[in-house]
């Protein structure tokens, strides 16, 4: 694949710098040919699958051509469904960040017009809407085709499916017919879509991205639905579970890559990030460190992780799922090398399973769904490593002085050798209740009035803005400490020399007690429940 970096693409500062925010480094296929064709005003047949970048491929065009200054409706896109016209105007949205005076609109049935409408008479450059709709209101006058350039039928093939063909013909023929940029996005070219492009494009310019036919490695490849802010909790659960070596996580952006890298070292995890933007120097630290064994979790976007060659990877973790299906090989080939066995894991969220099913379809593969596992799974597989420890130890180690000791022990006291080694495993998997003392203390924690909201508790952490420490840092270790999902936390207020947050009355107790071990940016702490304000 040809690397094009959106900064070749001689595209407005203000563009460039929301891409940059997005966390994109660099065009995918269809992207790379299709952005500079739409630019220059031919019409255009972009071929590709879903999930390859389309709305970006005419989204970046649409906006490096609108005039701010123009108060009227410059382009519009059809698109099949109410769905994806929300989907393709909040990406536009993203996109247009820093461009003043743009306005997109999305427009679909099932909402009341009259917004609609009112929307449509302050202004707005882009509408993005469903072929019903948008004909609705071309026949209302309340969008005028005086000054619209470009017209895109995104899903060409998905909307005559839905029996759109008429629809889009109607629409068509309001356009004016001078000057006007017909763009069609289409996974397939049907005859009916061909009779369209040959009616209402000129010498339009064919842009067909073909995949290659990849083969997926001998790898164990399984899928977990994941809602969004559960993804963290479990990765850090996989993680504990299957204990892998060596592991790479991959996430679609710079930001992701960032965030997650922080997440992970406060839940105590050895994780660095990879991406775009870092220097030579710091990516070669990185890998030097990976290659080690000192970092065990390597965490990259598609761009960066290019060129990672380490046998023991033993899991992927498709943190997002791929942009592109082509990327989902490449990345779960980062494991099972050299003959040994391999796992992939990807975290689909609601409708991500359909991109799924393409990548399936394209790798001629089985992904197969996976339950998450549970605490209970999590403390025996521990105890099985364990187990198979003391194994090794017992095979290889001399242990004539600790039988010695425990035959003493067992002789002296009520306990059996098998009540002696069982205490040693609850040890060893941290599941000890605590001392008389620190018993005492967590049943003298009063919860009572704390000055927190109705069924939260406020806690007084003795650490604050004089320590460089921010509200996420806070929230990041509550989360990860307690194992809880960070939007349970509430309100984190925070002073020079110490933070109050408050906690739902039910997980008090598992924050105090998780907290006394804990350290924010490496400075031991002590939270204690709070007074009343």
């Amino acid at each position: 694949m040809k690397t094009v970096k959106f900064e070749d693409l001689e595209l407005k500062p203000q563009i460039l710098r929301a891409i940059k925010d997005m966390g994109f480094e660099e065009a995918t296929p269809i992207q790379s040919q299709a952005i500079p064709a739409v630019i220059s005003g031919v019409d255009v047949i972009g071929q590709a699958q879903t999930g390859t970048g389309k709305t970006a491929s005419f989204g970046i065009p649409l906006l490096q051509k609108v005039d701010p200054s123009i108060k009227k409706t410059q382009a519009i896109v059809l698109s099949p469904t109410r769905e994806l016209a929300i989907q393709s105007t909040e990406e536009l949205h993203k996109l247009s960040k820093y461009m003043h005076g743009v306005k997109i609109l999305p427009v679909y049935g099932g909402q009341d017009i009259s917004r609609q409408i009112k929307a449509l008479k302050g202004g707005v450059s882009i509408v993005i809407g469903t072929p019903g709709r948008i004909m609705d209101h071309l026949r209302r006058k309340t969008i005028k085709c005086d000054e619209i350039k470009t017209i895109v039928l995104d899903e060409a093939d998905e909307m005559l499916n839905m029996g759109f063909r008429e629809d889009i013909e109607t629409i068509l023929e309001y356009m004016p017919s001078e000057d006007r940029q017909t763009v069609l996005f289409s996974a397939t070219m049907p005859k009916p879509i061909m009779d369209i492009t040959r009616k209402y494009q000129h010498d339009a310019k064919h842009i067909k991205i073909t995949k290659k036919e990849l083969t997926v490695p001998n790898i164990e490849q399984y899928y977990y639905d994941v809602k969004r802010h559960d993804k963290i909790d479990v990765l850090s659960r996989l993680l504990d579970y299957y204990n892998p070596k060596l592991s790479v996580v991959f996430c679609n952006t710079k930001r992701m890559v960032d965030e997650l890298v922080s997440e992970l070292k406060q839940r105590g995890y050895f994780a660095e990030g990879l991406h775009g933007d870092m220097k030579q120097v710091q990516r070669d630290r990185v890998m030097r460190k990976f290659r080690t064994g000192k970092t065990d979790i390597l965490i990259a976007t598609d761009v960066a992780a290019r060129g990672i060659d380490v046998d023991d990877v033993e899991a992927v973790f498709n943190y997002d799922i791929p942009q592109d299906d082509e990327y989902y090989v490449h990345r779960i080939g980062r494991t099972g090398r050299a003959g040994r066995e391999g796992r992939a894991f990807t975290f689909v969220r609601g409708k991500e399973v359909y991109k799924l099913k393409d990548i399936q379809r394209y790798c001629k593969t089985k992904i197969k769904h996976k339950a998450i596992p549970s605490s209970e799974d999590i403390a025996q597989i521990r105890a099985e490593k364990i187990m198979d420890e003391i194994s090794r130890i017992i095979d290889n180690e001399k242990l004539d002085d600790m039988i010695d000791i425990i035959e003493s022990q067992v002789n002296e006291s009520d306990y059996t050798s098998m009540d002696i080694a069982a205490a040693f495993l609850k040890q060893a998997l941290g599941m000890v209740e605590g001392t008389k003392e620190e018993i005492e203390e967590e049943n003298s924690w009063d919860f009572s009035d704390t000055g927190a909201e109705e069924g939260m508790v406020r806690l007084f952490v003795n650490i604050g803005k004089n320590q460089k420490i921010r509200p996420g840092d806070i929230l990041g270790a509550v989360a990860g400490e307690a194992n809880i999902p960070g939007k349970l936390v509430g309100a984190i207020d925070m002073y020079d020399n110490y933070t109050f947050v408050e906690v739902p009355k039910e997980y008090a107790k598992v924050v105090l007690k998780a907290m006394k071990k804990a350290k924010i940016k490496g400075k031991s702490i002590n939270v204690e429940p709070a007074n009343a304000r």
